[in-house]
């Protein structure tokens, strides 16, 4: 390795190729969780220095509206579609909402949704907090849910995907099994932290519905069509003799843009495609890591890593 290029160490370098197959209950092929992003968008957040919370000046009432639609019509017509096909919520949420709007919160909690952080604000960043600070956020993170719905959150997905370099430590401290901030794999996977267990668990970007719509410009049925074929890949890889065993498949939506009414009727397109197919199991984000370190998969996967390791030694 070239001097400056130190390897992270965040999780194990494995190769598709050769891994030992990850088994899913039932035999199913793929673990789909489709995660709803219940989020609340401050209209005028304090300024971070790192990064803007909104690209307009403040107050950006448009970019609040547009949000904001999540709360009063999106959640509601995506829970509708998603209970329909048996679909329930990873839901990675902003915390406030629970004292914001907990209408919203108490009926996902109500049709059996899991919650995971996604920090107190989506306006609000970790860059530039001090240890300090990133508890009391995690600490407030686990209370706020707890008191709420009676919950424990068992995942983290950090608020905007900001980071420290202290955070994926402080989760795994603070007791969570999973963390969503990772995207180099289709399986879960170890990560590296100081104490406890700590699953990668495969959200995504690439099939994100705001990358879809707002990255990648596609038309409803153009990031349905994009779903459909990430289902099917990985369902056929995670069959094939020579493949990685039980794949992951993360829908991360945010409501807002899924739920509109010119959006919604292909999306049901795909959870329909996905609850035919007969090869998903259909789940939480939660149960999968559960699975996943109850299973003995944990242990495989690294097992895999120092062969690996070891040979190429």
């Amino acid at each position: 390795m070239r001097e400056g290029e130190k390897d992270p160490g965040l999780y194990d370098f494995r190769p598709y190729r050769d891994r030992t197959k990850l088994e899913w209950p039932d035999g199913k092929k793929v673990a789909v969780w489709v995660s709803p992003n219940l989020e609340f968008y401050e209209i005028d957040p304090p300024a971070n220095p790192h990064r803007k919370s909104w690209p307009k000046p403040h107050p950006d009432i448009v970019g609040y509206g547009h949000r904001d639609y999540a709360n009063r019509i999106g959640h509601w017509r995506m829970a509708e579609v998603m209970e329909k096909h048996g679909f329930k919520g990873s839901v990675s949420l902003s915390v406030a909402l629970c004292q914001h709007h907990p209408d919203v919160v108490a009926n996902a909690n109500d049709l059996g949704w899991e919650f995971f952080s996604h920090g107190i604000y989506n306006t609000r960043y970790s860059y530039g907090m001090d240890e300090r600070q990133e508890r009391a956020i995690i600490e407030d993170s686990i209370k706020t849910v707890r008191d709420a719905t009676g919950q424990t959150i068992k995942g983290w997905l950090a608020p905007a995907l900001t980071h420290t370099p202290r955070t994926l430590d402080l989760i795994a401290e603070y007791g969570m099994t999973y963390t969503c901030d990772l995207y180099h794999d289709d399986q879960p996977a170890p990560v590296h932290v100081k104490s406890g267990k700590l699953v990668s668990m495969p959200y995504s970007i690439e099939v994100n519905d705001h990358y879809g719509f707002f990255v990648y410009n596609m038309s409803p049925r153009e990031y349905a069509d994009t779903l459909k074929r990430q289902y099917d890949r990985l369902a056929a890889e995670a069959e094939a003799s020579d493949g990685p065993g039980g794949t992951g498949m993360c829908i991360p939506l945010h409501s807002y843009l899924i739920a509109q009414p010119h959006r919604i009727g292909p999306f049901e397109d795909v959870l329909r495609h996905i609850s035919a197919d007969g090869r998903a199991w259909i789940t939480r984000s939660g149960d999968i890591a559960d699975h996943f370190l109850s299973s003995g998969g944990y242990d495989a996967v690294a097992a895999d890593a120092a062969r690996y390791a070891k040979a190429e030694s």
